[in-house]
């Protein structure tokens, strides 16, 4: 199973390293926050500064930033944004398989439409 055709070009692998990226970050951020809990204010930003993860994430997401800039060197805005909607699927599954958490099952229809809207957003428009 892939990407509908009228979805492929060039630029849809960076779009997708873009996506995966942003979700890869959240996951860091999660992580470290894991580090924190129950730390004092006082202590906040020095754990956070030892915390790899923390790091990981920041790193992680200054690299995406780059990537989205050269990517909109290439394509239209109102063509590339639409793929940073595909976090709010890719964030909460990778949230149940790496942290164990529960979505409810209505997430999955919403999961579903934001899929849809995003295929929708790219069909037609050179995607």
């Amino acid at each position: 199973m892939g990407l509908p055709a009228a979805m492929m070009n060039a630029n849809t692998p960076w779009l997708l390293l873009f996506s995966v990226s942003l979700a890869g970050g959240q996951l860091l951020f999660k992580r470290a926050a894991q580090e924190i809990i129950g730390v004092p204010a006082s202590r906040l930003l020095l754990v956070l500064a030892t915390t790899p993860a923390m790091w990981a994430a920041v790193v992680l997401y200054a690299g995406a930033t780059l990537l989205w800039v050269w990517i909109l060197s290439r394509v239209p805005l109102s063509q590339a944004h639409p793929w940073a909607a595909l976090g709010v699927v890719v964030v909460p599954l990778a949230a149940v398989l790496v942290f164990g958490e529960v979505v409810r099952p209505v997430f999955w229809l919403g999961a579903a439409l934001i899929v849809a809207g995003i295929v929708l957003t790219q069909v037609g428009s050179g995607g």
